[in-house]
């Protein structure tokens, strides 16, 4: 990236070769996608998610009933209907988009092979463009790895995305570096408007995304790092009569102690910790909090002695 900083012309809005060819790589590598498809920068994943509604000119929008706020957003800026829905795919109404997030923020929930086989199933029954949100896909909590949506897809891509993010995967949050990958017409359609947009990835980011796309290693570090700090943290927790649900994968612990979130909140106020109420991603996450890893470990390490010296409302 500091090598490319002198970038004076326009960036090109679907990618260099040199990236466009390493998104492909990573994406056969990593998420098991066969068949047809095409790959697309952009600017970090969020303004992703806020846009594609508008960008695909979806009516009415599906997204999961404890979710990124970002979907529901992006739905009432593009003038779309909206619904929140659980995990069965086999009970969703038709819709024109849904959004699938796995592994998810806030739960770190992930989705199991039969669940997004029901998404697929969903999809073509109902000719209906799914956008799975796979960002913390590098993170599982254990051995065992989520799985992509195209891993099921069986080679046929037709109106399936996935959205992957360089912020968590390699610590680009800042530099604001996502992709998307799938259906090869759908990316053609949200390249024309964003060509139009000026949605393009400023040039030193994106040979930061090719050389980081080329690197496994700092992922392998950084997953590590995100284990530990999740045992750490996990023991203060549940030592003060908290409980840890789902948290299969990602950067958060989704938690409870069967209270209300705000009284939750308050209690880890009182040690200098600030954690989100969990009805902020729904109303169905109002006893839970979200509490992020992505502290420092010597952060980490303070706040779990802390709560474990904590004498407090236990």
């Amino acid at each position: 990236m500091i090598a490319a900083a002198n970038s004076p012309s326009y960036p090109v809005t679907t990618g260099t070769p040199a990236l466009r060819d390493a998104i492909k790589k990573w994406s056969i590598d990593n998420l098991g996608i066969k068949g047809d498809f095409d790959v697309i920068p952009t600017i970090g994943s969020k303004e992703l998610v806020a846009w594609l509604p508008t960008l695909l000119q979806a009516k009415h929008v599906l997204y999961p009933e404890i979710a990124y706020p970002t979907y529901l957003v992006g739905a009432i800026m593009g003038g779309a209907t909206h619904e929140s829905v659980g995990i069965d795919a086999s009970k969703w109404p038709p819709a024109d988009l849904a959004w699938v997030n796995t592994p998810s923020n806030p739960t770190g929930r992930v989705h199991s092979r039969s669940e997004l086989q029901a998404v697929v199933d969903y999809s073509r029954r109902h000719k209906t463009i799914i956008a799975s949100d796979e960002c913390y896909i590098s993170f599982p909590a254990g051995s065992s790895k989520p799985i992509s949506i195209f891993e099921v897809a069986d080679g046929d891509n037709t109106n399936l995305l996935a959205v992957h993010s360089l912020s968590k995967r390699s610590n680009l949050a800042g530099y604001r570096a996502a992709f998307v990958v799938g259906d090869s017409a759908l990316i053609a359609r949200i390249l024309e408007v964003r060509k139009h947009a000026g949605m393009m990835v400023p040039l030193p980011v994106q040979k930061a995304m090719t050389a980081a796309l080329a690197d496994e290693v700092h992922v392998q570090e950084q997953a590590e790092r995100y284990r530990a700090r999740r045992a750490v943290l996990q023991s203060a927790i549940e030592s003060q009569g908290f409980r840890v649900d789902e948290t299969e994968a990602g950067l958060y612990l989704w938690v409870t102690r069967g209270e209300s979130d705000w009284d939750s909140v308050r209690w880890f106020v009182q040690f200098g910790i600030l954690v989100t109420p969990g009805h902020f991603y729904g109303e169905a996450g109002n006893r839970h909090v979200r509490i992020a890893l992505t502290a420092t470990d010597e952060q980490i390490e303070t706040a779990a002695r802390r709560i474990s010296e904590s004498k407090v409302n236990k």
